[in-house]
């Protein structure tokens, strides 16, 4: 179960793809004193934070929680999104969407689509009829939904509901699998603006009081079995990034974040045959030498510069990618997705940077492993190891400077679920799993689970950290943990 194929048989190998890693945003720290002033401005401005390694740093955080204990609050959000909270200003920031009518539900785990498929197949169904039936119970067509999409602001102290605009209405784009959303990428923020994207339908700026500033539509590219979108923007300087692999043609582009003008776009051709549909969203990679955006693509890892002119790529990775991108402490890691290998690349490369067959190294890759790639969530690094975590709840550290494998292990039996990112803060990793479990497990090269946190909801959006607080958004509630003592 290496990689997605194109017969139904094995759409269990890309049936979860839409539930994104992604999900969530990480923190600029600010040079406040005040631990009560921290909390409130620390900004959390994407997806995975501002360095796309979600890492707490104040010593206040809570580790111990459930629907009572150290709550803060609790804002109910109507509809459903997989996007991450962002928080700028002492405000938090959420995009969601409403159904008329009936939704097709969400359902635990990744394998009951393909389950599906092999009962209707015992039963002797044509491929055709599979297809139909599948479609009919597992994905969501634009044709049977219309849409209310929504940018929620809230107090960060008081979780209230200061506003909420409506940025769209009427029938998506395309469909989703019944797994994922239809707001799944995470807005940005730069702290003047709020910018939310919506893969095949469009680009929206807002100002912090709900003004909307400007729009830009985008065209409509199908997605691999109408599977729905994930991949959230980026910023960098003046620019507005956002990467659309697709089944008609893959592209990364930058928009003006002033006006929501293109700037510039590059169409990628990833040279591979197969489905052309990703997931990754981008990463700003910033470093001594310059200041690079590093997408990850189906099969092929490729890096631009601020114009759009490519830089770099690696082969090696699959063929339906999720885990985002990162950089820790000199090194850019790429998760290749499962099945595919880890890679942390150095700074500087240039042209192609592929292993030779049976190489592990070379000038620019420091350090790879065969296999360590995960599905759904990206890693987490933390106080010297990198940290990854499959869809099944195995999690694996390695040391982030050589590569070397420390442990691999089941978290706990109860653990089979994963979409959310693992998340780190006073010697501790979380991992939430899709139930809404936290299993809080000691950060270091022997594995010890310390304890589980209940929240009993499903969970996939990736939460943020701010100052004290963490927000962890469920499928109907967003909650504020925070330490009353």
């Amino acid at each position: 179960m290496n990689t997605p194929c194109l017969e139904l048989k094995h759409i269990r190998k890309v049936i979860d793809l839409l539930i994104f890693s992604r999900l969530a945003l990480l923190a600029c720290a600010l040079f406040i004193t005040s631990p009560t002033v921290l909390s409130q401005n620390t900004p959390w401005p994407q997806f995975r934070g501002a360095d796309s390694n979600p890492v707490g740093t104040h010593a206040k955080l809570a580790d111990r929680w459930s629907k009572t204990e150290n709550v803060e609050w609790m804002q109910a959000i109507p509809g459903r999104g997989w996007s991450s909270p962002i928080v700028t200003g002492g405000k938090v920031y959420v995009t969601t969407a409403t159904t008329e009518g009936k939704s097709k539900p969400p359902q635990i785990g990744t394998e009951y689509s393909n389950e599906y498929v092999a009962e209707l197949q015992k039963q002797g169904l044509s491929m055709d009829k599979i297809m139909e039936r599948v479609t009919e119970r597992d994905i969501e067509l634009p044709k049977e939904v219309k849409l209310h999409y929504f940018l929620y602001c809230l107090n960060l102290k008081s979780g209230k509901v200061e506003w909420q605009k409506e940025f769209f209405t009427g029938q998506p784009p395309g469909g989703r699998h019944r797994k994922n959303s239809f707001t799944s990428e995470s807005p940005v923020t730069d702290g003047k603006f709020v910018y939310v994207y919506v893969a095949n339908l469009g680009l929206w700026a807002y100002d912090l009081k709900g003004k909307q500033v400007w729009t830009t539509p985008l065209e409509v590219n199908p997605i691999y079995l109408e599977f729905g979108t994930g991949s959230s923007p980026a910023l960098v300087g003046n620019l507005l990034v956002i990467m659309s692999d697709n089944e008609k043609q893959q592209y990364i582009a930058a928009f003006d974040k002033q006006t929501g003008k293109q700037v510039w776009r590059t169409n990628r051709s990833l040279g591979n045959k197969g489905m052309q549909s990703g997931w990754v969203t981008p990463f700003v990679w910033k470093h001594a030498l310059r200041t690079e955006i590093v997408t990850v693509g189906p099969n092929v890892a490729v890096s631009y510069d601020l114009t759009g002119k490519e830089l770099w790529r690696l082969s090696g990775m699959c063929p339906a990618p999720i885990p985002m991108p990162f950089a820790y402490d000199g090194l850019l890691y790429i998760d290749g997705g499962r099945g595919a290998s880890m890679f942390a690349v150095r700074p500087g490369a240039t042209g192609d940077i592929s292993l030779a067959k049976g190489e592990g190294a070379n000038a620019h890759v420091a350090w790879s492993q065969p296999r360590a790639g995960t599905y759904l969530p990206t890693p987490v690094a933390y106080e010297g190891g990198v940290y990854t975590l499959t869809e099944t709840g195995i999690l694996t550290r390695f040391d982030a400077k050589t590569g070397k494998q420390t442990y691999k292990t089941r978290i706990d039996p109860a653990a089979t679920a994963f979409t959310t990112s693992p998340w780190a803060y006073n010697g501790k990793l979380f991992c939430l799993s899709e139930e809404g479990q936290t299993f809080v497990i000691a950060a270091g090269e022997t594995f010890k689970l310390l304890h589980v946190n209940e929240l009993d909801e499903m969970a996939q959006a990736t939460p943020a950290i701010v100052g004290e607080r963490l927000l962890v958004r469920t499928e109907t509630k967003l909650y504020s943990i925070r330490r009353k003592n």
